[in-house]
C-alpha cells in the first residue's frame, strides 16, 4: 500500500459528517418520521457505537508535516460548499417543492441545524485557528451561515486567553445549568467579542470604525447570507434560515458548556491566573464522536497548542486532564436536563478539585463568578 494511500484510509474516519447529508435528503423527500433521522443520529447513534467502539488512546506523531495531512484537512476545506449547498438547496426544495406541513420544514430544518451547528461550527473552529488567509475565510464564511461570526473574535481573542476563570462567558460556572448558561453567553458573547476589537484597535491607534476592524466584515457577509435565503424562499426560507442558524448555536454552546463545567484556574492577584494547565479541560477519549467532530474531545491539548492541526491532537491521562464519562454527544444531551447533569457532574468537578487542588479549602467565591485568590489557598 502506497504512503498517500495509507493516509488516505487513516483520515477516512473523520470523513463520517458527509453520512448526514444523504439524511438530511431522505428528510426532505419523505417527511414523517424520517424527520427523526439526524437527531437520532447525531444523538444516538454516535453514542450507542462509542460504547461499541470503546475508546482511542492513541497519539499521531505531533511533528508530522502538513503534506502528510492533506486527506485529514481536506474534508474541513470542501465544507464550506457543502454546508452552503445544503442549507440554500433545502430551502429553495421547502419552498418550491410544497409537499412538507409547516411543522415538517421546521423539524428539518432543526437537523440542518444540528449539522451545520455540530459539524459546520467546529470546522470552522479548525479553520480559524489556521495561520493560511484561505482556511480562515472559509471559517468566516461558515460562521456567516450560522450568523455567529462574532465568535471568531471571541474564541482567538477572549477564550483561549482567559477560559477557565470567571472573565470567560463560555466557561460554565459550577452549578450553572445549560439554560441559564446559554441565555448568559448569548448576551454577554457579543459584546465580549467586541470590546476585544476595540481594545486591539486602539493599541494601534485605530478607532472602531477603522476598516480594519473584522466585525464591518462579518456583518457584511451575514448580511448577505440572510438576503440569499430571503431571495430564494421569501419569508418561509428566511425563517427557516434564522431556524436553523438559532439550532446551530445552541448545538455550539451546549458543547462550549460541557467543555469546561465547574473548572477554574486559580486567581493569583492583579488580574492574573495560573497558566492554563490540561486539567483545566473535559476530555473524551471516545473514538467515533471524536470522529464525526475531529478530535474536538481532546480538547486540553486544544488548548495547550491552539495551533495544532486536529489529527494531532493528543490525548491525556486521568492523571494530567479530567475524562468525561461518555462522548460529547451524550454529554450535551445530558446538559439538556439540569438535575440529571448536577448529579453526573457536580461529584466529577468535587473529585477535581481534590486531585489537582488539595491545598483550596474554600470555593464559594469561584462558585459564584467571582475573582479573589480562594481562601486557605497557599
Amino acid at each position: 500500500m502506497s504512503a498517500s494511500l495509507s493516509r488516505f484510509s487513516s483520515a477516512l474516519p473523520f470523513w463520517g459528517s458527509l453520512i448526514l447529508l444523504p439524511l438530511a435528503a431522505v428528510e426532505a423527500i419523505w417527511g414523517g418520521w424520517t424527520l427523526l433521522l439526524l437527531p437520532v443520529c447525531g444523538w444516538g447513534l454516535v453514542s450507542l457505537l462509542d460504547r461499541i467502539a470503546g475508546l482511542n488512546k492513541a497519539n499521531l506523531n505531533p511533528a508530522t508535516p502538513d503534506a502528510d495531512l492533506f486527506w485529514y484537512r481536506l474534508i474541513t476545506l470542501i465544507w464550506f460548499p457543502i454546508q452552503f449547498g445544503t442549507i440554500y438547496g433545502l430551502i429553495w426544495y421547502t419552498t418550491h417543492v410544497d409537499h412538507l406541513a409547516s411543522w415538517e420544514k421546521f423539524a428539518l430544518f432543526f437537523g440542518v441545524g444540528v449539522i451545520s451547528g455540530s459539524i459546520g461550527i467546529n470546522y470552522a473552529h479548525e479553520l480559524m485557528h489556521r495561520r493560511g488567509w484561505a482556511e480562515r475565510w472559509l471559517g468566516d464564511l461558515l460562521l456567516a451561515t450560522v450568523l455567529y461570526s462574532h465568535f471568531r473574535t471571541e474564541h482567538l481573542q477572549v477564550h483561549h486567553r482567559y477560559v477557565a476563570t470567571p472573565r470567560d462567558a463560555v466557561t460554565a460556572r459550577y452549578n450553572e445549568g445549560f439554560h441559564r448558561f446559554f441565555v448568559r453567553v448569548l448576551r454577554e458573547g457579543p459584546k465580549s467579542a467586541w470590546r476585544a476589537e476595540r481594545q486591539l484597535l486602539a493599541r494601534a491607534g485605530r478607532g472602531v470604525f477603522h476598516r480594519s476592524n473584522p466585525f464591518w466584515r462579518f456583518g457584511v457577509m451575514q448580511l448577505v447570507a440572510i438576503a440569499l435565503a430571503f431571495a430564494i424562499g421569501g419569508w418561509i426560507g428566511l425563517a427557516l434560515f434564522l431556524w436553523q442558524a438559532y439550532i446551530a448555536v445552541w448545538q455550539l454552546e451546549l458543547t462550549n458548556y460541557i467543555e469546561h463545567y465547574g473548572l477554574t484556574r486559580l486567581h493569583l492577584g492583579d488580574g492574573k491566573y495560573e497558566n492554563v494547565q490540561p486539567r483545566h479541560s473535559w476530555n473524551a477519549e471516545h473514538k467515533v464522536s471524536n470522529w464525526l467532530l475531529i478530535n474536538l474531545q481532546r480538547h486540553s491539548d486544544h488548548h495547550y497548542k491552539p495551533d495544532r492541526r486536529f489529527p494531532l491532537l493528543q490525548t491525556y491521562s486521568p492523571d494530567e486532564a479530567p475524562q468525561l464519562p461518555y462522548g460529547y454527544p451524550a454529554m450535551t444531551a445530558l446538559a439538556m436536563i439540569p438535575p440529571l447533569w448536577r448529579r453526573a457532574m457536580n461529584p466529577r468537578v468535587r473529585a477535581w478539585r481534590r486531585q489537582f487542588y488539595p491545598e483550596v479549602s474554600d470555593w464559594t467565591d469561584y462558585n459564584k463568578g467571582r475573582l479573589p485568590f480562594p481562601k486557605g489557598a497557599s
